[in-house]
């Protein structure tokens, strides 16, 4: 059955990665095959709820472990269990948080926008969001002078939307949060590679997706402190009904899991460099690009091929370019995230070598053409408010 031609959908070529609104990822025939088998079955849920709990700690680390709807719904189930623990009264008193310590730490330079704001999650609790420092510029003091007696958690972002710079490393808000009794939330939706790292940092729950880079069904995977996460488990009897996962996500985080521990990472990445230095070599050599490697800033083992492009030379800007090669069938989806900076990103993990091909031919056409052909795409796809506001859907 062809789903694009019976439900009338856009055929899409993902250059851009692991995103939510590209649907995540291509689930894995191993995981699919098994979830296809759970499928057909009924189960206990708190009781595979306990066998995931067993599958999470062995991956990840951490004391215990349990299965959401998503890593947003994680971070929101998280922050309650930190204000509610394992008390099935203020479990079912959510969102009114009167008699509990509701307050919530983050950094100005984590408020970030992941399709939603990470700040409204975490209001969604009943928490109140008290936001330290500035985007740039969060120091120690922010945060010992803003944790208090009302604080039940701080939330920090390992994302590549947060602010690069200016902001208290994770280890040291562990530091500052302890020394107070007060827990340390991570949101790490694409951190499943480095997820041991931030376990062993410290932190009291961290969060990831399974339909990221784990490439399992939609899920989010909670990891930290055995009475925390039976706290976010708990919610399920409150707040967290609207926002239930089921069978087919807790059983494709537990595969995708398994699958990781025996993954030979390091072959892995080969292929990924394999697929993007062709990018690169494709693509290297046209007046007013530059090709480079972007390795991942948050330090998992893949990177991606970086395009720079020179405006008053190409002739079109690089939102332009990629708003152009997403106009077509199939649409190109790059990432676009600093097309404002004057590049975007090519992300090969999604795409076979025929989509690595037709990739490269579309960008090719767009950046070499004629004087008359970029003269009228300046006018469809160029950067002003209206068409910002079109092209929306590609940030």
């Amino acid at each position: 059955m062809d789903l694009y031609e019976k439900y009338r959908l856009t055929r899409i070529i993902n250059a851009n990665g692991k995103m939510t609104s590209l649907a995540g990822a291509i689930v894995l025939p191993e995981i699919a095959e098994t979830v296809g088998e759970a499928m057909s079955g009924f189960f206990e849920l708190s009781e595979l709820q306990e066998r995931a709990g067993e599958v999470i700690a062995r991956a990840t680390g951490a004391e215990w472990g349990c299965v959401t709807a998503c890593t947003a719904a994680g971070i929101t189930l998280g922050v309650a269990a930190c204000m509610t623990g394992q008390d099935p009264g203020k479990v079912a008193q959510l969102p009114e948080t009167a008699g509990m310590r509701n307050e919530v730490v983050i950094q100005k330079g984590h408020t970030v926008n992941f399709g939603a704001p990470v700040t409204q999650m975490i209001r969604l609790a009943g928490a109140k969001v008290v936001e330290v420092g500035t985007v740039h510029s969060t120091r120690e003091y922010h945060l010992t002078h803003a944790i208090g007696d009302q604080t039940s958690a701080v939330v920090f972002v390992v994302s590549h939307h947060t602010v690069r710079y200016g902001c208290v490393p994770l280890e040291r808000v562990v530091e500052i949060a302890h020394e107070r009794g007060v827990p340390v939330v991570v949101d790490g939706a694409a951190q499943s590679f480095v997820i041991r790292e931030i376990v062993r940092a410290g932190t009291d729950l961290v969060i990831c997706s399974g339909h990221k880079y784990l490439s399992g069904t939609t899920a989010g995977i909670v990891c930290g402190r055995e009475d925390l996460v039976r706290g976010v488990n708990l919610q399920n009897q409150g707040i967290g009904r609207p926002m239930k996962v089921g069978k087919e996500g807790i059983v494709g985080a537990m595969v995708a899991l398994e699958y990781r521990m025996k993954l030979d990472v390091d072959a892995w990445e080969a292929e990924q460099n394999r697929k993007m230095y062709r990018i690169i070599e494709r693509l290297e050599g046209i007046e007013g690009v530059r090709m480079s490697v972007a390795p991942d800033p948050n330090g998992n083992p893949f990177s991606r091929a970086r395009m720079d492009v020179d405006a008053d030379r190409v002739g079109l800007d690089a939102g332009a370019v990629s708003r152009a090669v997403a106009d077509g069938d199939p649409s190109i989806r790059v990432r676009a995230h600093h097309v404002d900076e004057g590049y975007f990103m090519v992300d090969a993990m999604e795409m076979t070598d025929e989509e690595v091909e037709l990739t490269c031919d579309r960008l090719m056409g767009v950046l070499t053409a004629s004087e008359a052909e970029k003269a009228k795409m300046r006018e469809k796809y160029g950067d002003n408010e209206e068409m910002s506001a079109r092209w929306s859907w590609l940030r």
